[in-house]
């Protein structure tokens, strides 16, 4: 049987291009939600958000199937089919006139991008398990982050020369790429003889399974509230720049920046996960945040600090935020997978499933009350920080 195991380096960067459709399909639409909202919604601006938490929300259902299929029919069709249904939703999209056309194409995208997505993290499940996983990811989520950090840019760009609609042309080319290079260089990771039948009552058992492990269902709920601060932030981050700090035209920059020393987290993830050890740096990662998101919260609601003060307390928070994302889901991932890999696919898909559509829900409202202040998302946060420590004390120890 052919290797199935590229060189570390290239598997790294493979993965994180796969990863990165879901970053890049989300993070170069911040740009243009203010044209979005003026054109096709322009009675209800806040409304445009939904380009984001729809896309979000259909991943997460896509999710749910992806796994299962890819466990009975190998990672390369899965990956491949959903990068089809993805390419259909963002012509859709761009060519939709009213914002329900443009939603319905976003919904397909999100489909589609589950594949990828939930996919290839049972790829590197298949090759690779518990720090030694964790290593892999971080690795990647630090790799990938450097797309999120140029997206609004390139969101910006595009919309510059040939309009915001043209941004779904670079979506296509972005997937076009991304999986040919899996297509073409990665070997399916999954042979034959370890694949499960597409059954009702395997699927079911496979799910009890998940559900039956105590670390699974805590990692579950805390990666929820985890991605739900990361989506609060995506949906109301270019507002609050644009109509509190008045800083919209050089919202990308910011952004960018933010993105790029965030990133530094996955990287120092990568270095101590082996040492330290995943719980620990998840429990430590979120009780600081949730200290620091109280204090943040006190800011914005006192009206404290002059505007040039908070603008600069702001912009490092938003740093922390995006830290947290590299120093707890590669950990939470890898300790919810650990047991769970003869079903790895499975696995993969209602973990995603469930973190990613109830965070999108949790998410939603703290994005629709935006009232001209970065208040609501404070609160928010803090509401989800706390829960996440409060959870992480009942994390059973192995």
């Amino acid at each position: 049987m052919q290797d199935r195991r590229l060189s570390r380096p290239e598997f790294i960067a493979m993965m994180a291009l796969l990863f990165a459709t879901v970053a890049f399909s989300i993070d170069a639409m911040l740009p243009a939600l203010p044209r979005i909202g003026g054109e096709l919604t322009p009675d209800a601006p806040n409304h445009a958000q939904f380009v984001i938490t729809v896309f979000v929300a259909s991943m997460g259902l896509g999710t749910l199937f992806a796994g299962p299929l890819s466990d009975a029919l190998g990672r390369k069709p899965v990956i491949l089919g959903g990068a089809a249904l993805y390419l259909g939703g963002a012509v859709l999209a761009g060519l939709g006139q009213t914002l329900e056309l443009m939603l319905l194409g976003r919904a397909l995208q999100g489909l589609g991008a589950a594949g990828p997505r939930v996919v290839a993290l049972a790829v590197v499940r298949d090759l690779y398990a518990g720090r030694d996983m964790a290593r892999i990811v971080s690795f990647v989520m630090m790799i990938f982050t450097l797309l999120p950090a140029i997206a609004p840019l390139v969101g910006a760009g595009i919309i510059a020369l040939a309009g915001w609609r043209a941004i779904f042309a670079a979506f296509v080319l972005f997937s076009v790429l991304s999986v040919s290079w899996y297509a073409l260089r990665q070997p399916e990771t999954l042979p034959p003889e370890r694949r499960r039948p597409l059954h009702p009552q395997a699927l079911l058992a496979a799910a009890r399974e998940v559900f039956a492990e105590p670390v699974a269902r805590v990692a579950v709920m805390v990666q929820t509230l985890v991605f739900s601060v990361l989506f609060m932030v995506l949906t109301s981050i270019q507002q609050v720049f644009d109509i509190h700090f008045g800083r919209g035209d050089s919202f990308p920059l910011w952004f960018g920046l933010i993105a790029v020393i965030a990133g530094s987290a996955s990287f120092t993830n990568a270095m101590l996960v082996g040492r330290l050890g995943m719980r620990f740096l998840i429990r430590k990662t979120l009780t600081a945040q949730m200290i620091l998101a109280c204090i943040m919260a006190a800011v914005f609601w006192s009206g404290i600090l002059p505007a040039g003060g908070e603008f600069a307390a702001f912009i490092l928070w938003a740093i922390t935020l995006f830290g947290m994302i590299g120093l707890t889901i590669g950990n939470l991932n890898a300790l919810a997978m650990e047991p769970l890999g003869h079903i790895a696919g499975m696995a993969a898909s209602i973990i995603g499933a469930l973190a990613t559509v109830f965070s999108a829900l949790l998410a939603a409202p703290v994005g629709q009350a935006f009232d001209g202040t970065p208040r609501p998302l404070a609160t928010g946060i803090v509401l989800a920080v706390t829960g996440a420590v409060l959870l992480m004390r009942r994390m059973p120890e192995r």
